[in-house]
């Protein structure tokens, strides 16, 4: 009986530890963030890479954690995508690969977000290495797009931020083991 109840005591408090933040590449992402006074959880992480290269690292942040792209994509809840980078990349780099993005997982939703995606992509700047993108849909506000070299905008519609979000988690994602690892698969 005493085993038991130490065992049980013993499980209760390992289950109640909050979860620890995880390292991708040399960048860490805290286990929670605060947005709008709501808590958003790490969901997951991923490693973008090119050929060899490390590019970035990127972490879903969600209030209501899942592993199902679809799901985290077509919420209605504050998400955000945290993108710290490992190495220098130019904004037509970065504005390309989420117009790529947007054009195969949007299809033929693409030509009533692409005046937003322009203005979205114009708040682009060049990133350096270490340099953050953090990008966050706030139901009924949009979706904003934050660095600390660039504006900081913010684009109304929850279409256009499925759209966006699908780049990481949709069908067609921009690469497969970063939607792996940020819906916690990896």
């Amino acid at each position: 009986m005493k085993n038991t109840t130490l065992c049980a005591v013993l499980l209760t408090a390992v289950l109640a530890l909050p979860a620890a933040a995880k390292d991708v590449a040399g960048v860490a992402f805290p286990d929670a963030v605060s947005v709008e006074g709501k808590e958003l959880k790490l969901n997951g992480v991923g490693l973008r890479k090119k050929l060899v290269f490390n590019v970035y690292a990127a972490g879903l942040y969600l209030q209501n954690p899942s592993r199902e792209g679809a799901q985290a994509i077509g919420s209605e809840q504050i998400k955000r995508v945290r993108m710290s980078m490992l190495r220098d990349l130019d904004k037509k780099t970065i504005s390309e690969a989420i117009v790529d993005g947007f054009k195969k997982n949007a299809k033929d939703k693409l030509p009533s977000l692409q005046q937003r995606l322009d203005t979205f992509t114009s708040a682009i700047p060049d990133l350096k290495k270490g340099d953050e993108l953090l990008l966050t849909y706030v139901p009924g506000q949009g979706t904003t797009i934050e660095s600390k070299g660039g504006q900081k905008i913010s684009v109304e519609g929850k279409d256009f931020a499925d759209a966006l979000f699908s780049v990481w988690l949709g069908n067609n994602p921009v690469d497969g083991s970063v939607k792996d690892g940020m819906l916690g698969k990896e």
